[in-house]
């Protein structure tokens, strides 16, 4: 699966306590079976793999029995924990759905005293987190974690993050108060915008802010769709290989055993 990815770089390795960004925008091709397409099982251990999906839907299914379709404007927050296999796949009706698969993953580093607790998923509908709409209709925003604008996003999780969708149509203005400890970023899929204090900002692209204020202001240019990320850092030590993320190296080695003697369990899709 072709994918963008803002985080990390060479410029940026991570910042925590966010590790990854990946954004694809892919047509599902029509003559695989939606059932093969996609990503096939794979383990996960210390971190939560947390899928956005902005067109389209995705099918997951893991080692603990979940099994979940979810569609546009809906998430997949999982908590690996000690450790997960999972897939996440097209769903079958992708194609009566036109096709097109928009997702963005994020991985969030787990504390280490909860790298090893029993692995969680948490499904979130279009309709089953808050919603804000600004009075002029040009801005809302959609909140899955933490708290914003009198908002209490519905996912529970072990790192304090506050992640949110943003749709903006042109002139649209918003100001947002965040913690002022926090790691913050926008991430835009597509448009244009401005930043106060800084400048234009063109889709596709990742901003990091620094961290000596409480606050950003936005204004959109274009139409345009943003993901946004604040979270509180860890400040530990990341150890990461593959799909593993821990604090040092012979847990990495331990995760890697426990994944072939099947500890993580075993996934066979349906």
């Amino acid at each position: 699966m072709p994918v963008r990815q803002p985080l990390p770089t060479q410029q940026v390795d991570k910042l925590d306590p966010f590790l990854l960004l990946h954004h694809a925008d892919i047509k599902v091709p029509t003559h695989v079976d939606p059932a093969k397409a996609g990503v096939g099982p794979h383990p996960h251990r210390g971190f939560s793999p947390v899928t956005f999906i902005f067109k389209g839907g995705v099918h997951h299914r893991d080692s603990r029995g979940n099994n979940s379709i979810i569609y546009e404007g809906g998430a997949q927050w999982m908590n690996a924990g000690m450790g997960i296999i999972h897939s996440e796949r097209p769903p079958a009706d992708i194609h009566e759905r036109g096709g097109r698969q928009e997702i963005i993953q994020l991985w969030i580093n787990t504390p280490a005293g909860h790298k090893m607790d029993q692995p969680s998923y948490q499904p979130i509908t279009a309709h089953g987190s808050p919603g804000y709409k600004s009075p002029d209709g040009l801005v809302t925003l959609k909140l899955f974690s933490g708290e914003l604008l009198g908002l209490k996003g519905p996912v529970r999780s072990y790192t304090e993050v506050n992640t949110a969708t943003l749709t903006m149509l042109r002139t649209g203005r918003i100001s947002l108060s965040l913690p002022a400890h926090h790691q913050v970023m926008l991430y835009l899929l597509d448009g244009q915008i401005t930043v106060d204090t800084f400048g234009l900002v063109d889709g596709l692209h990742l901003v990091h802010f620094r961290n000596d204020g409480d606050g950003i202001t936005i204004e959109a240019k274009e139409d345009t769709r943003m993901l946004l990320l604040t979270g509180a850092p860890l400040d530990e030590e990341v150890v990461n290989y593959g799909p593993f993320v821990m604090n040092n190296q012979t847990q990495i080695l331990q995760a890697m055993r426990d994944y072939q003697m099947g500890k993580m369990g075993v996934l066979i899709e349906d």
